[in-house]
């Protein structure tokens, strides 16, 4: 990828006060976080000043780190099959029609081009059908508005299909795109399907960013990890000696094994002529490729330091998702199931730009609708 004319944007969040339709325009409007992992698509939420008031999601470890993160929830930690619409409005106290926005990302290995080195990758994951819990919510809580996110093979999924027929029965204008998040502040390039639907016309989808975050930008002002007294960043790694040596030659700030040449490479690599990031440096100024669970294992991707001989911390990954320095992530577990955390994660910063503009729809709704009952009463006073 060239180098960007322009290098780190940082946003702020909107100061404007943007109510949902039916309540105050002060007040912030409410959503719910469907599969909510370990809570990446709340906090994008939370950053474009929605208030989250409950989340669904059956992995411990992943309840576990979100509600580190986000506390006073209500967090339904059960198989979303077995939790029934009517439990959820009890539960928080809403009714049918009342809640601004449901949003979620259901499971999406299901629908990943990613299965196999064949290529080949089974389209009858039981998880694909996720997708009809997540519109089972829809139906039961009619929301103002819907946000659902998932990788691209979902947007050419009869799945999708129908679930969006059922969006245009339920009376939604709804629009997808499969979107890059290195567009919208997220230092990594990372292809995501978001479909926003809205039962007021259709939801806008964020402008683009004017100019790419990149690696340096997210992790360079970094110390050496072993020493940070950060525990997701001093984690360290066990490498055969012959696997070291492999990574200090490869070029530093992009370089790639192909670079040194067919007799340096592993026996594998010299053999096999695809997957040609892994044992990959990122570059420092551009974007980071996808970080996926996988990232702390130089043979999955791209994923050695620009400089350093390791691969990313734990801690450098959670930037590089647009994570903020300080959001805590279990270890309980140890490493790889908190990578698998970290690579599942939605971009907080891809979220919150597509929040905002939903959140501005909802007090576009809003007004117009208090214009339309104003109008009323005065023709009936007349």
């Amino acid at each position: 990828m060239p180098r960007p004319e322009k290098t780190c944007e940082k946003t702020a969040g909107e100061s404007r006060s943007e109510g949902a339709v039916g309540r105050s325009v002060e007040m912030r409007p409410i959503a719910i976080d469907l599969f909510s992992g370990c809570g990446g698509l709340t906090l994008g939420l939370k950053q474009a000043g929605f208030r989250v008031i409950g989340a669904v999601d059956n992995d411990p470890l992943s309840v576990e780190t979100y509600k580190l993160n986000h506390r006073n929830m209500v967090v339904w930690d059960q198989d979303i099959e077995t939790l029934k619409v009517r439990v959820v409005k009890r539960g928080l106290g809403i009714r049918k029609g009342e809640l601004d926005l449901l949003a979620g990302c259901p499971p999406c290995q299901g629908f990943s081009t990613m299965r196999t080195l064949n290529g080949a990758y089974p389209v009858d994951d039981p998880r694909n059908d996720l997708v009809f819990e997540f519109l089972k919510f829809v139906r039961g809580l009619l929301p103002k508005a819907v946000m659902m996110e998932n990788v691209p093979g979902l947007a050419s999924d009869g799945r999708m299909e129908y679930f969006c027929e059922e969006l245009r029965r339920l009376g939604y204008d709804y629009e997808f795109r499969v979107l890059n998040a290195a567009r919208y502040g997220v230092p990594q390039r990372r292809r995501r399907m978001i479909l926003l639907a809205g039962r007021f016309g259709s939801v806008p989808f964020a402008p683009q960013a004017e100019c790419v975050r990149t690696v340096r930008d997210a992790i360079k002002g970094l110390p050496p990890p072993g020493c940070s007294g950060d525990g997701l960043h001093d984690l360290g790694e066990a490498r055969t000696s012959r696997i070291v040596e492999l990574i200090r030659k490869i070029p530093k700030d992009g370089g790639s094994r192909e670079d040194l040449g067919p007799g340096a490479q592993l026996a594998c690599h010299q053999t096999f002529d695809g997957f040609k990031d892994v044992y990959g440096r990122m570059a420092w100024d551009a974007p980071a490729p996808t970080i996926t669970g996988g990232f702390v294992n130089p043979s999955k991707g791209r994923f050695l330091h620009p400089e350093q001989d390791r691969t990313i911390t734990l801690r450098e990954a959670a930037l590089l998702q647009s994570f903020p320095p300080k959001y805590r992530i279990s270890l309980r577990r140890g490493k790889f199931p908190a990578a698998l955390l970290i690579g599942n994660a939605l971009p907080p910063e891809f979220v919150k730009r597509h929040a905002q503009e939903v959140r501005i729809y909802l007090r576009q709704a809003a007004g117009s609708r208090v214009r339309r009952s104003r109008g009323a009463d005065h023709a009936n006073n007349r």
